[in-house]
């Protein structure tokens, strides 16, 4: 009796124990972050990802061609409601941006300048958690989400003319976020879990015990240098026009963990688009972009330092998303261009233990031009069907006139729903700034950047007075928290909303997990890559 006893209470210890390893917390919140292993796994947490954002309410329908492309997603009078409600505190009102009930974590906020020229605000937000009248967390509205506040660079920043912060804060029953002035733009991206998931509630006791760990994990984002760094004695390959060099991987259970490649010339900018790299896992192609799109810089070298994609001065091209394989894989370099190009090329393979929720790596291309502004339409950036997770994207766009191109929402489905779970309020809002006609800079961040703009050379050390948006552009945005795992399907669609009736010239670059039977509507089309049309 005695012995069965102690093996009840052993087992409720295990029990217990493995319980609170998996309970959601802001240390393995963190911790998650800066895992990229994990990143290639379906969350077995198994959440959603939604978004709460001040999106025009009159895009009620696409059936409604009017309606669907309003573009007043801000609250400028009394008369505009791009808000839940408004409530009244101690005489004060606290306008209602974001009221989920369930457990789920914020991963992502973005709050622009209400005015572009002026940083500053009164306004105070505030994070009320599980139904409690006093905000577990608040501050200036743009301070506490940009770096100035208690959340540290880079898990907060001052992006371009906006506050963003990706620093998670879990809560177990409820979220409930106010500002106490009338907003303007906003959005607040979370994960909803289910119901039986365990959730440890933000409190600042805990945000202090996890400094350490805060601290750790600003610090690893912004060592994003490459060890797997190519040297003078490292061999160069040579390819002819149409001439495809292929390399072999490891074979057995491995992730491909990090890639690097170097041209000898960027002298003429459109190599980036015409050499090709090819991916192939199992026998099955998942990944096939130009160069430029897969490594985030778009038309041209544009150097930019990211958690996942680092462009350097020197011409070196490195990536380190974990794509991980069960028996072989095959990386193919493709030069589509009309003259012959030499390149140094170096991969980093490791063991992986492959499981049910392993998946592999896809990224795929898209181009057209001409695109026509006028109607207003959604221009889809791929519709994957399949499970799997959505994590990022590299948006590169001509624009022909000076007019500002990019008011068009982002507008995600996931699952087959009817209406998007994620349904923004402007490209550059998307892409993690605001401004968009001015704030035309170079900037970057773990996971953003606009490595291209028409007034910014890296390389050349020069930054135009002019502030116009004609040329081409290059946007680009990676996901950790705020990967967007899917089910069944996946459609990401952005907006062509731009203040100018004209043609432009869109083409993306996108980045995905899934499971070796996902297909998507993203298929390879050599001929696109050779469109560069003037302006």
């Amino acid at each position: 009796m005695k012995q069965k006893l102690l093996l009840i209470i052993i087992l409720i210890c295990i029990v217990s124990c493995n319980n609170k390893d998996k309970t959601i917390t802001i240390k393995s919140l963190l911790n998650e972050m800066v895992d990229r292993e994990k990143l290639a796994q379906f969350p077995e947490s198994n959440f959603r990802l939604k978004q709460q954002s001040s999106y025009n309410r009159a895009s009620v329908s696409p059936k409604d061609t009017v309606g669907w492309f309003e573009n007043h997603d801000f609250n400028s009078n009394e008369k505009d409601h791009n808000f839940i409600r408004i409530e009244e505190k101690n005489g004060q009102k606290e306008w209602v941006l974001m009221d989920h009930k369930g457990a789920g974590t914020i991963v992502r906020t973005w709050m622009p300048f209400k005015n572009p020229k002026n940083s500053n605000t009164n306004s105070i937000i505030k994070f009320y958690l599980d139904g409690s009248e006093t905000p577990a967390l608040e501050g200036n509205m743009l301070e506490l989400l940009n770096g100035d506040g208690v959340i540290p660079f880079p898990l907060a920043h001052k992006s371009l003319r906006s506050a963003v912060s990706f620093f998670p804060i879990p809560y177990a029953k409820r979220c409930k976020i106010t500002v106490t002035e009338r907003p303007f733009f906003f959005q607040f991206t979370y994960r909803e879990y289910p119901k039986e998931t365990a959730v440890k509630t933000f409190t600042l006791q805990d945000y202090n015990l996890a400094k350490s760990t805060i601290q750790k994990v600003a610090k690893t984002l912004l060592s994003v240098g490459t060890k797997n760094k190519l040297e003078k004695n490292d061999k160069t390959y040579h390819l002819k026009p149409n001439q495809e060099k292929v390399f072999s991987l490891q074979k057995g259970e491995a992730a491909l963990k990090e890639l690097s490649l170097k041209l000898k010339s960027y002298q003429d900018s459109t190599v980036t688009r015409s050499v090709i790299i090819k991916i192939n896992f199992d026998g099955k192609q998942t990944v096939w972009c130009p160069i430029g799109d897969f490594f985030g810089t778009g038309v041209g070298l544009h150097p930019f330092k990211g958690w996942y994609r680092t462009v350097a001065e020197d011409g070196t091209l490195s990536c380190k998303w974990v794509m991980p394989y069960q028996k072989e894989a095959k990386i193919s370099i493709v030069n589509l261009g009309e003259k012959p190009v030499e390149f140094k090329f170096k991969t980093k393979v490791e063991n992986w233990q492959w499981n049910d929720n392993s998946m592999y790596f896809h990224t795929g291309f898209r181009q057209q031009y001409p695109v026509a502004t006028r109607p207003f339409s959604d221009w889809n950036y791929i519709d994957i069907k399949g499970r799997g997770v959505y994590v990022g994207d590299a948006l590169t766009v001509m624009n022909p006139v000076k007019k500002w191109w990019g008011e068009g929402d982002e507008k995600i489905y996931v699952d087959g729903e009817k209406f998007p779970s994620i349904f923004g309020t402007g490209t550059e809002d998307y892409y993690a700034y605001s401004w968009g006609g001015v704030s035309t800079d170079f900037y970057e961040h773990p996971f953003h950047a606009q490595p291209r703009s028409n007034v910014y050379n890296k390389l050349n050390r020069k930054t135009s007075n002019e502030r116009n948006t004609q040329g081409y552009s290059t946007e680009t945005r990676t996901r950790a928290l705020d990967g967007m795992p899917f089910s069944s399907s996946l459609k990401l669609d952005m907006e062509v909303w731009s203040w100018a009736d004209c043609d432009m010239q869109y083409a993306v670059g996108v980045y995905w997990y899934g499971d070796a039977n996902s297909t998507t509507n993203v298929k390879p089309v050599p001929e696109q890559v050779s469109i560069f049309p003037k302006w």
